[in-house]
């Protein structure tokens, strides 16, 4: 949302105050960036080029033009205040649901919440100003702003990696028409490392031809089990494995998260860290929609998660689970049908 009025501000707002409120409103994390044209769109387009963002249209889409500034979104935007959220939680270490997806709530909410509180301190503080609040659907590109803030680096696995904290972060951002001094981006410590690299499993990430790495969205496990709709196809499903939802590879092996906090938020404790796949196989639409609406989950929609359900029951090698896929093998959706009928011949005949 656009707040329209704006009123001068005699003096150049605290920055301590920004702090303080970040931490209040539960951020752990907390810089400033300009709000100025980022030199990181040209890797943006050619990524874009190279059709590496697959079917995520959304990245792709008359919006692309709109990443290059973030006063594309606010004209008047000054300074764009970056913040990040932990989310990590104590939970199952092979789940196969990402992490980020693992709380009760979407954090979608969570965020935009947080955010406006965070807001609603600083204008008491500094007086009137314009701002618009971005959780991550917005057309920003967000790891970039958050290095030019200074909360982290972007690591060979393309996610920002705190130096102390880690990467299991929710990023979000503050357009606002202030100006206020800019932090700036920490150096690259991944160093000679190539864990991320060498440990995904459909080799997703990688080189950018200068020197540093990419992900190839086409080959990644998240894109396939949340972006990618309809049928997959066989060597995808195969290379699935046990992934209902996303794919934490990349990050689970990353040395900078040996050590990396936990949250005790409630929204972000995992009740969805392990559910029973054969149990999610016999969900009713209904039911579905009361468990997983408020939930990351929810994007997959219904027919999406049981198509993912087959795959994962496919190459669990066990002949236990023939019965619920023998009754997915029977739903209306074309790309359940499919999967199922597949997973079912894998347990029969093997893989």
């Amino acid at each position: 949302m656009i707040r329209e009025e704006i009123l001068p501000i005699p003096h150049t707002p605290d920055r301590a105050l920004l702090a303080a409120a970040a931490q209040r409103a539960g951020f752990a994390l907390h810089g400033v960036a300009k709000a100025e044209p980022l030199a990181d769109y040209r890797v943006y387009q050619q990524w874009v080029s190279d059709g590496m963002a697959g079917p995520m249209a959304y990245l792709t889409d008359h919006r692309g033009t709109l990443r290059s500034d973030p006063r594309s979104l606010l004209p008047s935007a000054r300074s764009v205040l970056c913040v990040g959220r932990l989310y990590n939680t104590e939970g199952p270490p092979d789940s196969g649901v990402s992490r980020y997806a693992w709380g009760s709530e979407d954090y979608h909410d969570v965020l935009r919440r947080a955010l406006q509180g965070m807001v609603d301190e600083l204008l008491s503080a500094w007086g009137s100003f314009e701002y618009r609040i971005c959780v991550d659907t917005a057309p920003l590109l967000e790891r970039s702003l958050a290095r030019q803030a200074g909360l982290g680096w972007i690591g060979r696995n393309t996610c920002l990696i705190n130096q102390p904290a880690g990467s299991w972060f929710f990023l979000a951002e503050v357009l606002i028409s202030l100006e206020l001094a800019p932090d700036s981006p920490p150096p690259d410590r991944c160093g000679t490392c190539r864990r991320c690299i060498d440990a995904c499993p459909t080799q997703a990430l990688v080189p950018d031809g200068a020197g540093g790495w990419r992900l190839d969205g086409r080959a990644c496990i998240s894109t396939w089990t949340i972006e990618q709709h309809g049928v997959l196809p066989e060597e995808h499903r195969a290379a699935s494995g046990q992934h209902l939802f996303g794919c934490d590879i990349c990050q689970d092996v990353c040395p900078w998260n040996r050590r990396a906090p936990v949250t005790q938020e409630a929204e972000f404790q995992p009740v969805n860290a392990d559910p029973d796949p054969a149990e999610l196989a016999a969900l009713s639409p209904e039911e579905f929609r009361a468990r997983f609406r408020k939930t990351p989950l929810w994007r997959t929609r219904y027919a999406g998660l049981l198509r993912n359900v087959a795959t994962v029951l496919g190459n669990t090698g066990d002949s236990r689970y023939l019965e619920p896929l023998r009754r997915l093998a029977s739903n209306e959706d074309e790309a359940v049908r499919i999967h199922a009928e597949w997973a079912v011949r894998r347990l029969e005949d093997g893989p």
